[in-house]
């Protein structure tokens, strides 16, 4: 497993791609495409020095590791496509200038989008708080830090995106973009609540066929986890923009209880983890078949 850096060749934004995209074998890619937005480890050194936070508080937003459990997708036809910084530097599950104008020492440009509930909650495309609630920045940031990460990362980021998108439309007539997360133990067990430990997020039937959400729920309640639909999540960004069934663009966020694999104190997998990897081999199969299905029409 890749370890998490600072290093300072991270430091550079050309030294470093802003993602890595994983094909299957030849002959074998179909219409599904798997994302993992937040599994980058890259810590760039102007991060750290300008963060009042040590590595370990720096890296609570992280979906430590998602990005290893989906590589199993590729044995059933999925492109994969992971970013490598972290979320916590530039996170391209928002809008690019979805940004906070608090945190800038300098007057956003009118396109900056700085009022949204992301942007409140302090998780724009520059988050400015990580784990619960702690602020990462003990100074003020300017623009032209936050365009540097933005052009650099986020940008080509979900142009390739959108081309591994497009291109699966093109050969197979519709796709499925499935964008995997993962989220606190402590969200998916809500005081005074039913806890759950998968969170299917469709923007309430909107961003894909009602077909796509079944199956993910049915293969994950026969493997014995709790699903909730919507509830908290119902899906980032790149579910609201991907998400087309019309054009036969079809997307789902799924969020995994990170109480399933990981050890959340000190970001490691526990004995969960090869259980649960074993387990999304199934869910992999289920989610390739309805994309076939949609495919074919």
């Amino acid at each position: 497993m890749d370890a998490w850096s600072d290093s300072p060749a991270a430091s550079a934004l050309e030294a470093e791609p802003p993602f890595v995209v994983r094909r299957p074998a030849a002959g074998l890619a179909g219409p599904l495409v798997f994302a993992s937005p937040h599994s980058g480890r890259l810590y760039p050194e102007g991060l750290m020095a300008a963060s009042a936070l040590d590595a370990l508080a720096i890296r609570r937003s992280e979906d430590a590791l998602v990005d290893q459990l989906i590589l199993g997708g590729l044995e059933v036809g999925a492109n994969l496509i992971c970013a490598r910084y972290a979320r916590a530097y530039v996170d391209v599950n928002r809008e690019p200038y979805e940004l906070d104008p608090a945190m800038f020492e300098d007057e956003l440009p009118d396109f900056a989008r700085g009022r949204s509930p992301r942007v409140a909650a302090g998780l724009g495309s520059i988050a400015r708080i990580v784990g619960e609630g702690q602020e990462i920045y003990d100074r003020k940031l300017t623009f032209a830090e936050a365009e540097a990460r933005i052009e650099t990362i986020h940008g080509p980021y979900h142009a390739a995106l959108k081309a591994l998108a497009e291109d699966a439309v093109g050969r197979h007539g519709a796709a499925l973009l499935v964008d995997w997360h993962s989220m606190p133990a402590a969200a998916a067990r809500p005081v005074g609540r039913e806890g759950c430990d998968v969170v299917l997020g469709d923007r309430f039937g909107v961003a894909c066929s009602g077909r796509v959400t079944d199956a993910a729920e049915a293969a994950f309640v026969g493997l014995g986890y709790r699903v909730s639909r919507n509830t908290p999540y119902a899906g980032g960004y790149t579910t609201e923009a991907y998400g087309r069934p019309s054009q036969g663009m079809h997307a789902l966020q799924i969020e995994l209880s990170r109480g399933l694999y990981l050890d959340e104190a000190q970001l490691e997998p526990h004995a969960g983890y090869d259980r649960l990897r074993g387990d999304l081999e199934a869910v992999f199969r289920a989610l390739a078949t309805v994309a076939g299905e949609l495919a074919a029409g």
